[in-house]
């Protein structure tokens, strides 16, 4: 797309291309559902809280959810990239994704 220019300096600026690609604007867009519900806002900063890391053990107690509702919003923040859960014996650790935490951070610097 070419620029055009504009008659007046004083005129208002108009975008004249758009700078997010479309999978760029996929994957924000993805970020930003998996954060869209209350409750998985608050386990997002549970676990940075818990120095970026905390055993699933540990966060079922601290919420009046069933351990499967967890799970499923774990299961959310972590198909966005949001954060890495890994087994260690019989329970899950889950620890923040700074990658996907990153491509917030970066977008909404631009804006």
């Amino acid at each position: 797309m070419t620029q055009r220019q504009l008659e007046s300096p004083h005129a208002p600026v108009c975008a004249t291309n758009v700078s997010l690609s479309h999978d760029e604007a996929t994957r924000l867009a993805n970020i930003f559902k998996a954060l869209s519900h209350p409750v998985r806002v608050q386990l997002l900063q549970f676990i940075h809280d818990g120095d970026g890391e905390l055993c699933a053990c540990n966060i079922e107690k601290h919420f009046d959810l069933t351990q499967p509702t967890i799970s499923h919003h774990i299961k959310i923040l972590r198909e966005a990239g949001l954060i890495i859960s890994e087994n260690r014996g019989v329970w899950v650790h889950h620890r923040i994704h700074p990658p996907g935490l990153a491509i917030i951070q970066a977008w909404l610097s631009k804006i």
